[in-house]
Parts: structure tokens; sequence; C-alpha cells
């Protein structure tokens, strides 16, 4: 219309005029369309672009961590919480079994009539043996260099290689005949302290060198020292023990200090910081002939505890009398605190085999070897001159 009135075409120049428009028209609008369509296309795809760059990451990262899960060495764990779970069953019927016995105890004294039966009187306990040499016939031997070190061999089974030499200090009597240390060691009275303080020095001194000699041929051991509670109660003796250890730093990671069961169920407060202050310096401590396990072994070890032995006898025939595990659970758990169990006083093949079926470790008694002089090529080429300086 605006063509035909103020430009003067003709009404067919007008209509093709404002079809072309039209048409123009349509197409611009599509144009638009289609640029607001691909730039929506475009968005949606750089969207599903950043998606799944996500989900690539989320895959990768579950992908290390399910190769980490498959790395992962579970076996030994598996075996810890099987053993844990055995050795809960075992308590759990032992503590079914121990309240059926006092059930049953306690309905056979209620049948019985009062006072028709009396107690029995608790056996009286055998006191310590009586030394059968006299203290200055010790007192003179030891002055006199007689003091012979022996060892017994602690062997690991079943291969029963070697595992540590212990000490066991000897007297040689005027006919030369050996004394055992129960034969000759004094009553831990004020005569007798300072023999026993003397033979403990000695029997230190004699184990450093022992191992001082095994590490120069190539063959280091691990030696058992004996330390008694008489040593531990004398200020001047830790004293002089520290300053040796101190001195033969290098060679200390390879001994023990073997104390008595009784002894150290019997440590007080001086005695634990003396041994407490022997342990700092990097020595192990081994508790001998120990009369129970029901230990806490963990305060054993952070007291520093290597090793405990008990009888083998009384393990293999009663282990009720030691401890409340099964005789087969008894080494792991002892074992997971760092701590080595070893039965002594073995006698035979018979109960080296059980003690195999047991599980346990390390063995010691004369049915694997006899207490006897140490090899040969441990020992020193003067006779006895190491006794001889410190009983000096």
């Amino acid at each position: 219309m605006a063509a035909y009135f103020a430009l003067a075409f003709t009404p067919i120049e007008a209509g093709l005029l404002g079809l072309m428009v039209i048409l123009a028209g349509i197409f611009f609008h599509e144009r638009t369309l289609r640029h607001r369509a691909e730039s929506r296309l475009e968005k949606g795809i750089q969207e599903l672009g950043r998606l799944l760059s996500t989900d690539a990451q989320a895959g990768q990262l579950l992908s290390q961590r399910v190769k980490a899960l498959v790395d992962l060495d579970l076996g030994s764990r598996l075996d810890v919480l099987e053993a844990d779970i055995s050795v809960l069953g075992t308590v759990t019927r032992q503590v079914a079994e121990a309240v059926s016995d006092l059930e049953n105890a306690h309905a056979a004294t209620a049948s019985k009539d009062d006072g028709t039966t009396s107690p029995k009187k608790p056996e009286a306990s055998e006191g310590p043996k009586a030394p059968t040499v006299a203290l200055a016939d010790v007192r003179r031997l030891i002055e006199g260099g007689q003091l012979v070190h022996h060892t017994q061999s602690i062997v690991t089974l079943p291969q029963r290689k070697l595992y540590a030499f212990e000490m066991i200090p000897r007297l040689r009597l005027d006919d030369g005949k050996l004394a055992d240390p129960p034969d000759y060691m004094p009553y831990r009275n004020k005569d007798g302290a300072t023999v026993v303080r003397r033979v403990d020095r000695i029997c230190a001194e004699q184990a450093i060198a022992i191992v001082r000699r095994a590490r120069t041929i190539q063959d280091p051991v691990h030696m058992l020292v004996p330390l008694t509670a008489t040593s531990l109660d004398n200020a001047v003796a830790v004293d002089q023990l520290l300053t040796l250890l101190a001195a033969n730093r290098a060679v200390c990671p390879d001994l023990m200090f073997a104390l008595e069961y009784q002894d150290w169920d019997e440590l007080d407060t001086k005695r634990g910081a003396a041994l407490d202050r022997i342990v700092e310096q990097g020595v192990g401590i081994a508790i001998r002939d120990a009369q129970s396990l029901r230990l806490d072994f963990a305060k054993l070890s952070a007291r520093g505890v290597k090793m405990i032995s008990a009888n083998a006898t009384t393990f293999l025939e009663s282990p009720a009398k030691l401890s409340d595990f099964h005789s087969a659970d008894i080494n792991d758990y002892v074992k997971r605190f760092g701590i080595a169990l070893c039965m002594e006083q073995v006698r035979n093949d018979q109960q080296i085999l059980a003690l195999l079926d047991d599980g346990i470790g390390l063995a010691q008694g004369p049915g694997i070897a006899k207490v006897g002089p140490i090899r040969h090529d441990l020992r020193e080429d003067e006779k006895e001159e190491m006794p001889k300086r410190a009983a000096r």
C-alpha cells in the first residue's frame, strides 16, 4: 500500500513488492530461529561435555580405589581376625565349663550334712633350697676365679636353630666338681647379698665379652644373663651395671637380662625404676619360670620384656594352671605383643612333638641341649681371665 500510494507503483508492482517483503521477513525470521536453536544446542553440548568430564573423573577415582582395594593384602588381617574369633570361642567355652563345674561343686557341697567333713589343710609350700656350699667357701672360690660360665641353648622349633644362649654360672669346687646356682648361691640376706651382686656383675661382663667375640667372627648370638632383685635393690650395683652397658652400647641389643618370675612379681617402685634405666640402654628383659601367663602382655612389652619362659611339663599336662587360653592359641596371642614364648625343661621328643602341635616356637631343656661349656670359638684365649678381673 505504501508503494502504490507513495511511490506511484502499479497495483501489480505494489503486490509483487509486498510479496517480496513478506518472503524476506519470513527468511530472516527463520534464520533467527535457526541461530537461536543452534545456540541452545551448542550450550547443551557444552553442558553434556562437562557432565561427561565429571563422570570420567569420578570413574578414574573409582578405578583408583578399586585398584587400591585389589592391591591390599587382607590375608594377614583375616588371619588375625580368625585367631581372635578362635580365642574368643575358646574363652567362652572355658568360661561355660568353669561355671558348670562351680554349679556342680556348689550342689555337691549343699547336699552334704553340716559338720560331717573338715576341710583339708593346705600343703605346706616348700621353702627355698638351702645352699650346700658355705658362704665363706663361695667367696673364696669366686675370689680365686673358680666361677665358670656355662650355657644352655634356646632353639627354634621345628628347625632347632639356635635362638639364644642362657648363661648358667657354675662354681668349681675344690674337688673339681661343678655346683649349680641353687647349690652355692647364698640366701639374699645381709651377708649373702654382696656375693649375689658380685655374681650378677661377673655374668654381665662375661656375657658382653662373649657377644663381642661373636660379632668379631661375624656370627652374632643372643645371650640371656641372670639378674636378681638383690642387684636392683643396690644403687651402687645398678650404677656399675649401667656404666658397663653404656661402654658397650653396640652389643646391648644382643643381651637380655633374665629375672625369675618371683623377682618380677615382687618389683617395687625402686626396683622398677632401676630396671627401666637398664632397659633404656637397649637391652631386653626375659622372665624365667613363669608360674602364670595371665599377664598384661602389652604392659610387659612396654617395660622391655622380650621373652617369657614357662615349664613345658606344666604347660602340656595342666595348661589351665598357666593360662585361660587354649594351649594352641597362647603362643600367637603373646607373639602379637612382640614377646617370644619359650618352654623350658623340655625332656624328651614326645614333649617336643606336643609343643609343635600347640604352635610353640622356642624350647629349652635337657631333651634339646644340656648345660655345658660355650662353643670353643666364643671362649677366651686366657683361662677365665674375665671372671677374675670382675671378682677383683
